[in-house]
């Protein structure tokens, strides 16, 4: 059978080949902790926004995959960079002998089975953030009072950091809350006939105003905040709404995060692509490597070239070679073949 790829390897180009695989596996292991950092940076984004991403959306799947996978890129690369220092050393090589197949089989289905997948998750998930925010930030706004209800006592005060860090107000605006009832029962007096006016004669009973929450409000402003009665011209009479970027935030959150987390999975997909990269030149070059100093019985100074291959035949004849000894294995021993009967003698007529 002849071999996949065969190159003939003299003494020099072993010796570079080994070099080079040593620089390579370090940036491997490099850039498998880089993706680890950025997979956690992510992870924990999601852990603090949380709260305003559906539970439904399947975009954390991202994050953990390429956790996994830069675990495994940088056990390769550090594995990758002992093996081929090892390999100039014909004392240090034999114990090296036995760790390389293992470590080319799970570099090759685990390893880059997990940086395939993350790749292709960083291409497809980003686009479910969209209705996954619009869900968790719609909750988040109709819990906003909920602040004694189980389950929800922290809505309120996550919603304000939210509006207060990322410089946004609402779900694509302030007017959001003004569909809202983000005031708590607890702070409306039923007996205020302004207070049973609004409750009467809006949507579901619900204690709706054109006002928004203090986070709303930008700090920068040169002027004290306003926060109620937006929609009334004649409320603020000095009150500019060309500008409403010096009073409230312009921005609304699902946009502010949409933006922040895409970009997070993006300079975590370009990560990925550089060490799905340096992980198949890493794979390729420790096989050429092993398979030469095979050739050699892993003394990479020997006299004369050996050959490096990827597979020691064609896929059709590694195929066959299984299907053969599948078959041989299955086939009785010829002791136990069942004896062949004889046939029947037909009888001659008598002459």
């Amino acid at each position: 059978m002849a071999p996949v790829l065969p190159v003939v390897l003299p003494l020099q180009p072993r010796i570079r080949l080994a070099q080079g695989l040593w620089l390579l596996s370090w940036l491997l292991a490099l850039a498998g902790g880089l993706t680890l950092l950025c997979s956690g940076h992510l992870l924990a984004q999601l852990w603090h926004l949380g709260t305003f991403l559906a539970p439904s959306c399947p975009f954390p799947a991202l994050p953990q995959t390429a956790l996994a996978a830069g675990a495994m890129a940088l056990g390769t690369g550090l594995g990758g960079a002992g093996a081929s220092q090892a390999s100039l050393d014909a004392a240090r090589y034999p114990p090296w002998r036995g760790v390389l197949s293992p470590l080319l089989v799970a570099g090759t289905a685990a390893g880059g089975g997990l940086l395939a997948l993350a790749l292709g998750l960083t291409l497809v998930l980003p686009a479910s953030l969209h209705q996954g925010l619009e869900e968790g930030l719609e909750a988040a706004l109709a819990h906003y009072k909920d602040t004694e209800v189980p389950g929800h006592c922290q809505a309120k005060r996550l919603m304000d950091e939210l509006q207060l860090r990322f410089h946004c107000c609402g779900r694509h605006g302030y007017k959001d809350w003004f569909g809202v009832q983000w005031v708590s029962n607890r702070y409306l007096d039923p007996s205020d006939q302004d207070v049973v006016d609004r409750i009467q004669s809006n949507v579901e009973g619900l204690y709706l105003i054109d006002g928004v929450p203090f986070s709303c409000c930008n700090p920068h402003s040169p002027r004290p905040c306003l926060q109620n009665q937006l929609s009334d011209p004649y409320a603020h009479p000095l009150f500019d709404p060309r500008q409403p970027n010096l009073n409230l935030w312009a921005q609304g959150c699902h946009e502010v995060l949409l933006g922040h987390l895409q970009g997070l999975a993006g300079t975590l997909g370009s990560t990925l692509a550089v060490t799905f990269l340096l992980q198949a030149l890493v794979l390729v070059g420790l096989r050429y490597l092993q398979t030469a100093l095979e050739g050699l019985e892993g003394v990479i100074d020997g006299e004369g070239e050996t050959q490096g291959y990827l597979f020691p035949g064609g896929l059709r004849d590694i195929l066959k070679t299984a299907w053969l000894q599948g078959g041989t294995a299955h086939k009785p021993a010829p002791e136990e073949a069942p004896p062949e009967e004889e046939p029947p003698k037909e009888d001659l007529p008598e002459a």
